[in-house]
This record gives C-alpha cells, sequence and structure tokens, in this order.
C-alpha cells in the first residue's frame, strides 16, 4: 500500500521540499527537525552538494550521484547525502548501490522514519517483501497506517494468520474498513477458509446489531456458501431491525421466489426497482430473474409490465429479454416495442436490427419495413437477408418490378444458405406473377419447391 507524506525542513539554509510515496507524516520545521544538519563545511562541499540537487532536479541522475560520492569524500558522516545518493542510484536503475546507500543512510540515523521509510518503498518496488517487512515492522511505532501495510506484505508472502491478527487488531481499534475486508477477503478465498469468514462475519453482526453492512455481507457469504435458509433468516433479521433498507429486498426477493412467496417476492422486487440506492445493474439482474418467473407463471404478467415501467435506466440487454419473452408468449406486437427501444441503445447491433425486420414483415408492417430496410441496405450492403425482406415488402406494396430489383441483387450475397435462397425464389415467382408474367413465375416456383424437397 503506498501513501504520502511531505517534510520539510531547513537545509544550510535553503528549504528543502522533498517528497516520499508512503505513510502520512509531518516533519515541520515547528515540530519534528531531522537530524540532517550538515554542520560547518567548506565551500568545496557546499558547492558539490547544490550542484548534485541541481544535477536532481533536471534528472540527471549520474551526474546527481557523482556529486553526492564527492561530497561523501568529503564528509562521510552525513546521513542525507547517502539517502539522496540512494535515490540518484534507484533511477539509474543501479538497484545493488541504491540499496547500500539507502541501508548506510538508516544506519547512521536508525530513527529517521524519512529513511526507513524510503528503504521499504525500494523493497516493496523490488518484490522483496521478507526485507520490506522487517523495515515496517521498525516503522510501525511511528504510524499505524503501517500495520496495514504490514498486513499486505504478509498476505504477499503468504503468512495469512500473521496477517489476520494484525486486521483484527486495526478493525478492533479504528473499526471496519473497506480496503481492511477486502485484504481480508482475498485471504479467506486464498486459504478456502468460508466458515472462518463467515464466524468474522456473524461476530460483527453480534457486536453491532443495527449495522446494514454487517447483515448484507453475512447474507451474501451465507449464499455463496449454500446456506439459504441462514441467509434468509439473516435477511429477515435485517428487515426486522431496519424495516426501510431497500438493500436486503436484493436478497429478499429471490428468497421469496424460492420459497413460493409470490406475493412477498413481487414487493420485495418492486422496492428493488424503484430504490435510489441500488445499482442499475443490480435492478436489471432483479427484473430478469422475475422475467423467467413471470414466464412459468403468466398470472403475475401484469405485475412484470409495472415493474417494467419503473425502471427508468433499462438496458438493451434487458429490453432484449422482455422482447424474447413476449415472443414466447406469440405478443408480437409487444415483443417489438422492446426490440426497437433495444435498437435505439444500440443502433449498429445487427441482430437486434434483423429482429425488427422480421417482426414488421410478421406484423405486416410493409411500409416501414420496405423504408427501414432500404436504410438497412446501405449501412449492410452485403446482407441478403434485407434484400429479401425490401422484396418481400415491395411485393405485399404490389410493387414488383422494384422488388425484381431487389431481389435479383439480393441472390448474388447468398452463400451456402439453401432455405434463404428458396425463399428469394418464391419471392421472385410471386413478382412475376403480379407482373402476369406466369413462365418466369414458374420457373422460380419449381426452382423454389426443387430446393425444398432436397432438404
Amino acid at each position: 500500500m503506498k501513501k504520502q507524506f511531505h517534510i520539510v525542513f531547513f537545509f544550510i539554509g535553503i528549504l528543502m521540499l522533498p517528497q516520499v510515496n508512503h505513510a502520512q507524516l509531518d516533519f515541520t520545521v515547528e515540530n519534528v527537525k531531522p537530524d540532517d544538519d550538515l554542520g560547518d563545511n567548506d565551500d568545496q562541499f557546499q558547492e558539490l552538494f547544490y550542484e548534485a540537487l541541481k544535477q536532481k532536479g533536471i534528472e540527471n541522475y549520474d551526474r546527481a550521484a557523482a556529486a553526492f560520492l564527492k561530497c561523501i569524500a568529503l564528509d562521510n558522516s552525513v546521513p542525507v547525502l547517502y539517502f539522496e545518493l540512494g535515490k540518484s542510484y534507484n533511477k539509474l536503475k543501479n538497484f545493488g548501490a541504491a540499496e547500500d546507500a539507502f541501508k548506510k543512510a538508516v544506519n547512521k540515523a536508525p530513527e529517521n522514519e524519512w529513511f526507513l521509510d524510503e528503504l521499504y518503498g525500494f523493497y516493496a518496488e523490488q518484490n522483496d517483501y521478507d526485507k520490506a517487512i522487517k523495515i515496517v515492522k521498525q516503522l510501525v511505532k511511528y504510524h499505524p497506517d503501517y500495520k496495514e501495510d504490514l498486513a499486505s506484505l504478509y498476505v504477499k508472502t503468504k503468512k495469512y494468520d500473521d496477517a489476520l491478527q494484525i486486521l483484527d487488531e486495526l478493525d478492533a481499534t479504528f473499526g471496519i474498513s473497506v480496503s481492511r475486508d477486502l485484504m481480508r477477503n482475498r485471504i479467506y478465498n486464498a486459504t478456502g477458509r468460508k466458515k472462518d469468514q463467515i464466524k468474522n462475519l456473524e461476530e460483527r453482526v453480534e457486536s453491532n446489531p443495527d449495522k446494514e453492512s454487517n447483515y448484507l455481507a453475512l447474507i451474501f457469504r451465507y449464499s455463496e456458501n449454500n446456506e439459504k435458509e441462514k441467509a434468509f433468516e439473516t435477511a429477515k433479521a435485517l428487515l426486522k431491525i431496519n424495516p426501510n433498507s431497500q438493500l436486503v429486498h436484493l436478497a429478499l426477493y429471490k428468497f421469496y421466489l424460492d420459497d413460493n412467496d409470490a406475493k412477498k417476492a413481487i414487493e420485495s422486487m418492486k422496492i428493488v426497482v424503484k430504490s435510489t440506492e441500488i445499482k442499475p445493474e443490480a435492478k436489471l439482474k432483479v427484473l430478469m430473474d422475475f422475467v423467467q418467473f413471470v414466464g412459468n407463471n403468466p398470472q403475475y404478467e401484469a405485475d412484470l409490465v409495472e415493474a417494467t415501467a419503473l425502471v427508468s435506466d433499462t438496458n438493451s440487454k434487458t429490453l432484449l429479454e422482455l422482447g424474447q419473452y413476449h415472443l414466447t408468449k406469440n405478443n408480437k406486437e409487444k415483443a417489438l416495442e422492446y426490440f426497437e427501444s433495444a435498437l435505439k441503445l444500440e443502433p449498429d447491433n445487427f441482430g437486434i436490427l434483423r429482429n425488427v425486420m422480421l417482426l414488421y414483415i410478421d406484423l405486416q408492417k410493409y411500409d416501414v419495413a420496405e423504408q427501414k430496410s432500404n436504410e438497412a441496405l446501405e449501412k449492410y450492403p452485403s446482407q441478403p437477408l434485407f434484400y429479401l425482406i425490401n422484396g418481400v415488402a415491395l411485393n405485399a406494396l404490389n410493387q414488383p418490378k422494384k422488388a425484381l430489383d431487389a431481389l435479383e441483387s439480393g441472390l448474388d450475397y447468398i452463400i451456402d444458405d439453401t432455405k434463404m435462397e428458396a425463399d428469394f425464389y418464391n419471392q421472385l415467382s410471386k413478382a412475376y406473377t403480379l407482373l402476369n408474367n406466369t413462365a418466369k413465375a414458374k420457373t422460380f416456383s419449381d426452382k423454389a419447391k426443387q430446393i425444398q424437397s432436397s432438404n
């Protein structure tokens, strides 16, 4: 885990503002002054030091390192020189020399948190977690945030019991946190300790029975562990202590459905879809479950329609599911409404466009089918289906010459689809029949029958 602290100190009369990416500190001049005073040095030392800082500032790290080394040659007792030398070596990816320099800085000033933190960061970047752990153990006494860093390092080195012990200590001292819970869950997942995970959550519910999030986490883990009865009882317990909870209905609606309590399931489902606290994707998942339920229990279709109307942020996937549901009920008009709504959200979705076009033909909406298929052909000029739909619509509108043009053009794009080829021939036969060309009409009718008989 990376944190930040800012250190401000006077250094030979110059204000310096170094930054290090780890724990939060306050090293302002008014509070703590790092013991990095260079003492009285001659002009040569100061000139070399300024030169080193200048080269570091313009990212000439090799020249900066050379200047710091010259300073050390003049006075090797100044810890900050090794610290700055280590940072320069690190930028140059001379990691062995960087580690040596940081360690010398720490050895000369073992209580300097700044130096320890930089060495910790160096080891963490090198993925040398065992060495990083040793340094963080020294840093823990300066700031409690380092304890969470230590727990994270224990996880990386698979010392899970040590990590859990620290997380327990931090939770007891500072309360529950999202970051620590994520780490805790990674440990439980890595070790398969589902029972320990559930026990921890049960203790949280017991110690803090008014906190909704504890119940919700426990419900989820019970469900994940196939302990549905316990999950259901926990959800009902939450509803009892917090009757206005909306999130609990994400679980309750499913439990009620499984329990064949349709009335309560519908009540929970409606609370979910109207909720301002629940994310759209969760609402839509509930709605899809209810679509499946209504498929087997059509007497509740009115409730489905009402719930759908309550969801203002419906996505295309949900609209397609609803469209398919109404197709299974042979309610093509309603299915078309949902497919058209989905198409508005995904105008380039070929599958949705195809469904819409076919429904126009099925519902004998020939004018719109002719118009929309022409528009589709501008976007998909090599799709034979849209030529066929265009031809069908034109025949139905008694425009056989235009139908022939569309159908003959579309034939060229058919590849290994005998059923579609037969459909084209039937429509060509119909167009010639409308033109009173019975000979050609029979020719194409026979071709269609020949294909159909061979399949």
